[in-house]
């Protein structure tokens, strides 16, 4: 169990190696811990047992992981350039990149009530989406928002998440939010995902995107941890 903190994938002949039992007595035991619902057994092995992430609020999300979401914020607001048009998710990473837009003549459509304030303090040009307002993360979703995106294209895509794994892709707890993700993402050009560490190798109820689609700006990985997302993900590392 220790191993699969660490990894989310142990082999039996790995285990064999390091603990010195046979082969036998490993899968008996792993047969076990998958009874008991701690890990799940594959071919050859067994896989941590994944739990899905509940949604946090957003003034959970602002007191977690400042050093990196500002250091991730910063590396994707460098790459708007005057005369884009972005859409910003809601989110507390997509938040502060807004301190790093201004000056630049952009128009940023959002479906986050704090990012269009913020924005708008900024004289930011600014469109935002009408519908449903949540009120733990402040987005907007439904019906409404959903067919406003449908009208528009961007040329990048900024976007929050709340999960990534290399295989069950971007993942988000809520339904809506996730379908008004997918849109967003259809009418973007470039789409960059803006997650910490702490995002990567976990899992979440509703799929946004398989895991290739666009690019993760993310905070410096562990090297098991970017060995086991690299392959399948595209990831662009900023030191925190």
């Amino acid at each position: 169990m220790e191993m699969l903190e660490k990894e989310s994938l142990v082999k039996v002949t790995s285990l064999v190696d390091q603990l010195g039992a046979s082969e036998a007595t490993i899968r008996r035991d792993l047969s076990t811990l998958e009874d008991e619902g701690k890990l799940t057994r594959v071919h050859g092995g067994a896989r941590r047992h994944y739990s899905l992430d509940n949604e946090k609020s957003l003034d959970e999300k602002l007191t977690q992981h400042i050093e990196e979401k500002e250091a991730i914020a910063k590396a994707a607001a460098n790459l708007v350039q005057d005369k884009d048009i972005i859409y910003l998710d809601a989110g507390t990473t997509t938040l502060q990149m807004v301190p790093h837009l201004a000056g630049l003549d952009i128009l940023v459509v959002t479906n986050g009530i704090e990012q269009a304030m913020a924005l708008n303090a900024l004289a930011i040009d600014t469109i935002m989406l009408g519908g449903n307002l949540k009120k733990n993360t402040r987005a907007v979703v439904g019906s409404q928002a959903f067919q406003q995106l449908a009208n528009y294209h961007f040329n990048k895509v900024f976007m929050g998440i709340n999960a990534i794994h290399p295989d069950f892709g971007m993942t988000t707890p809520d339904i809506e939010e996730a379908n008004i993700k997918q849109e967003a993402i259809s009418q973007g050009g470039q789409v960059y995902f803006l997650a910490d560490s702490s995002k990567l190798d976990k899992m979440s109820f509703a799929k946004v995107a398989d895991a290739d689609t666009g690019i993760v700006i993310t905070s410096e990985l562990s090297p098991e941890l970017k060995q086991q997302c690299s392959e399948q993900i595209n990831l662009r590392e900023v030191k925190g």
